[in-house]
């Protein structure tokens, strides 16, 4: 017996779906790609890998084990995924803010 094929797509093109995604959900991010792999940054501390099958991003510490703990979800479900990233993402901006300057700077741009 062979094992299952797994469905895989271009990993710039899974990160882009995403990006776009997370767009819909008021999340701005951008997209770097190379070597295999896609990122999508999102915010301090939240990068999206995708490698055309997953996405993963990293969640937390895990101290007793001294190791990052990272959620994953597949590549085909970039809708999901996007809600997922998005409540990690207003996690982070409660924890981590914009600076007053940097809030400055948005507010006259707008």
């Amino acid at each position: 017996m062979s094992a299952p094929a797994l469905i895989t797509i271009d990993p710039r093109h899974s990160a882009e779906l995403l990006r776009q995604a997370l767009e819909r959900n008021a999340v701005t991010a951008d997209i770097h790609h190379g070597y295999g792999l896609a990122l999508v940054s999102v915010w301090v501390g939240l990068v999206v890998w995708c490698d055309g099958q997953y996405f993963w991003w990293r969640t937390g510490w895990n101290a007793e084990r001294r190791r990052v703990i990272y959620a994953w979800h597949p590549a085909i479900d970039p809708v999901r995924a996007a809600r997922r990233i998005s409540m990690h993402y207003a996690d982070l901006r409660k924890a981590h803010p914009l600076s007053p300057m940097i809030s400055k700077l948005v507010d006259e741009a707008e």
